[in-house]
């Protein structure tokens, strides 16, 4: 019989992600294309596992100057603009701004210049 590896741990943490993915509207396709993507960067995966116990942002990884932290701030300006509200209500769902920061982040590592246009363009509604 070949070794067969089972980690109840990787299964409950890939779990909590759908569970979050769920909570926040995205759909099962965008967590696990987002747990892919984890998987294939461990440093990001560490951002996620951290969030995941504490539920605070650790920060620790950077691409071009820009950390988890920074694209959270910056999904929850996006968030503000979309919801036209300029402020952050109690009807915004932060772990779906962590989803999404994780997933900047992750997409920053492959194409850093798209994000970059990005980050450092105006803020305006129609070019969102």
């Amino acid at each position: 019989m070949s070794n067969i590896i089972y980690n109840a741990g990787k299964v409950k943490e890939y779990e909590n992600l759908m569970a979050i993915c769920e909570f926040a509207g995205e759909s099962r396709a965008w967590g696990e294309n987002l747990w892919a993507d984890l998987l294939q960067n461990p440093d990001v995966y560490e951002e996620y596992l951290h969030y995941m116990i504490y539920h605070t942002l650790l920060g620790k990884v950077s691409v071009e100057g820009y950390n988890v932290l920074d694209l959270y701030v910056w999904q929850m300006e996006l968030s503000n603009l979309r919801q036209d509200t300029g402020k952050n209500t109690a009807a915004c769902n932060k772990d779906k701004l962590v989803l999404h920061a994780l997933k900047t982040l992750l997409d920053m590592k492959k194409n850093p210049e798209e994000y970059l246009k990005k980050l450092n363009e105006g803020r305006g509604l129609d070019k969102y």
